[in-house]
């Protein structure tokens, strides 16, 4: 499948990509995984919300599919979307459900463009004049982002001095998941990108975090559903 991923800047996105699969090809069913983040695709079926997934998600790929989609980075969608983002967790729903007509007016919008790369440009300005009259995003991402990165929930908690309790409901609310959750993908996404780098499997274990290989190998087992070596 032709598949091209573009840097995006502005609206809490942090990409767009395109991907087609041509007529004579064989279907395929790609296996997504979780990444933190929020993904509105258009297809000839108009335009879905895709996660924040907790586990792998198939997507079949039939012959002759185009794919356009933007990508906000974690904790960035709720206020565009205009729901929390545990209301789209483990879900893929039509856009239309959460933004109405105006959905199926960037539909056709984006359908009646050309190229793919015009099909993106389309889609990518109508999610920022939606994000450009939402409300701001939470403070706590940015914090909770960082803090989960390189300590633990409850360091995270005493920092933004809220209880683990509050902390997790407005985690929920912004990322989908509580924050242990959103700690081990962005671990298990840090060590992917480590390990498609080249860098030993056991030096990638220990570089992100995980406290030894096999810790390593059970968790993108319970993420992806397969070995690591499966997805590189």
């Amino acid at each position: 499948m032709g598949y091209r991923e573009v840097p995006v800047r502005g609206a809490g996105l942090v990409c767009a990509w395109t991907a087609a699969l041509p007529a004579g090809a064989e279907p395929f069913v790609q296996r997504v995984v979780p990444d933190g983040c929020v993904d509105v695709i258009w297809s000839e079926g108009g335009l879905q919300v895709a996660g924040p997934d907790t586990g792998p998600m198939p997507a079949a790929v039939r012959p002759g599919s185009v794919l356009v989609a933007v990508r906000f980075g974690p904790g960035a969608a709720p206020p565009v979307l205009g729901v929390p983002a545990d209301a789209v967790r483990d879900a893929r729903v039509p856009l239309r459900e959460l933004w109405g007509g105006a959905a199926d007016g960037l539909a056709e919008a984006v359908a009646g463009a050309g190229s793919l790369e015009e099909r993106r440009a389309v889609l990518v300005g109508g999610v920022r004049a939606r994000a450009a009259v939402a409300g701001p995003v939470d403070p706590l991402v940015p914090v909770v982002v960082a803090g989960v990165a390189g300590g633990s929930v409850r360091g995270v908690a005493d920092a933004v001095g809220l209880g683990e309790r509050q902390l997790r409901r407005r985690s929920l609310a912004v990322f989908g998941y509580g924050p242990k959750m959103l700690q081990r993908v962005l671990r298990f996404q840090r060590a992917l990108g480590l390990a498609r780098s080249g860098m030993a499997l056991a030096d990638v274990a220990f570089a992100a975090g995980y406290a030894d290989q096999a810790h390593f190998a059970n968790e993108v087992r319970a993420l992806a559903g397969e070995p690591v070596r499966a997805l590189l």
